[in-house]
This record gives structure tokens, sequence and C-alpha cells, in this order.
């Protein structure tokens, strides 16, 4: 079994609980971060120290304070940690309910498991943490597998995602050209967008942009 956890989390009674389920694994050397940056501090003072962290469980959404930190969110920390300990295990322990930006977690950041908060998510967090550790595997709750297997949601670009986002905000075409414009993401014509949303209301099989939004939320795409 994993002998030494780092637990990134903000909330006390969370991370208390996650302690609690890891020490019922037999796990005994287990450290807390409350925040991002002091959790990516102790992963490197591991390092240094060569006596490296095995598994890190990093929640997604961390409350903003008084504080100011270079890294704000759990995908900040995990990518920041992947780049200087690679082969670290990670799991997401989250609210987080969009498919789209759980998927991305497993294929743009490489964890290897994705456990959502709720009732019986401490049972699904130490079958996650043994799943990992026995057979080297990503792990998803049953609820979630759905997720690594929707093919739409591999093919979707994050161009894709850009446009989705501006049209559920109510943007028009010459309002969505100038946002990409100003952000520097090409292309950003108004024909090519205007092409671009005709191929993902084909795709989606969307009457219009406005079903075509109701698709993506149901998605989690927006």
């Amino acid at each position: 079994m994993f002998k030494k956890i780092l637990i990134a989390e903000d909330l006390d009674s969370i991370s208390i609980t996650v302690e609690q389920a890891l020490k019922e694994l037999s796990i005994t050397e287990i450290h807390h971060a409350k925040y991002c940056d002091d959790a990516l501090l102790k992963i490197k003072k591991a390092l240094h120290d060569e006596d490296p962290y095995d598994l890190l469980i990093s929640d997604l959404s961390f409350k903003i304070d008084h504080r100011t930190n270079k890294l704000t969110s759990g995908d900040e920390l995990i990518e920041s940690v992947k780049k200087i300990q690679p082969d670290i295990k990670t799991i997401v322990f989250s609210i987080e309910d969009k498919s789209y930006r759980i998927k991305s977690l497993f294929n743009d950041l490489g964890i290897n498991a994705y456990v959502p908060k709720g009732r019986d998510s401490i049972p699904q967090l130490q079958k996650a943490i043994q799943s990992i550790y026995s057979e080297d595997e990503k792990t998803l709750s049953e609820e979630w597998s759905h997720v690594l297997r929707d093919k739409s949601l591999l093919e979707i670009e994050a161009y894709d995602i850009t446009l989705l986002k501006l049209l559920s905000k109510g943007f028009i075409i010459d309002e969505i050209s100038l946002s990409l414009k100003n952000s520097g993401i090409v292309p950003n014509g108004s024909s090519s967008i205007e092409k671009r949303i005709n191929k993902l209301k084909i795709y989606f099989k969307a009457n219009n942009n406005v079903h075509l939004i109701s698709i993506s939320k149901d998605l989690g795409l927006v």
C-alpha cells in the first residue's frame, strides 16, 4: 500500500475525514496542505529529501482569501506537480460534475482517479486508492464511467468549448469574433466561426443555437 500521501484540501472537516479513511487502509504517513502553493512546496521538499510522496489527493476548488497564491486550483496544482514528479499517482476528490472537465483531467493532466464528493465518497475513495495501488489503472466511479467512454467528448476541441461558452453567454457572431481576436485565438473571422458553429450543430444534431447550448450543458461542456 502507498506509504506517503499528501492531501490538498482547504476544508478541515473533509481533510480529517479523508485522513481517517487512509488510516483504515493502514496508511500512516499523511500530510495536509490547505493551499496549492503549500502543497507544491511540500512535493518539492520531499523530492529534495529523496523521500517523495506516493500519492496526491486534491480537490479542484480552493477558496480565495487574504493570502496571495500563484496556484489557485487543483488543476494548476496537479499540472505543476506532474512537471517535477511525473510518476506521482493523483486522485481528484471534488464536487465537479461537468463531464468534459472530468475527462480532461484524465486526458490532459493524466490523473489516476476521480472520486466525486457525496454520500458514498469515502468507500469510493478507498476503493480507488486500492485499485490504483494494486492494478495501476485509471479509476472512475460507476456513475461517471460513461465519461471515459464518450467519444464525442474526445473529439471536441478547446476551440469548440470556447465558442460554446461564448454562445451560452448570448454572444452573437460579431461579438464572438471580437472576443476571440482580443484573446489571440484563431480562427476568429465571422465566416469561420459561423461554419464551425454549423458543424457543431450537425455533429450534435442540434436544431438551432439554443438547442446546441442545451445539449452542450447536458454533456457538461459549458
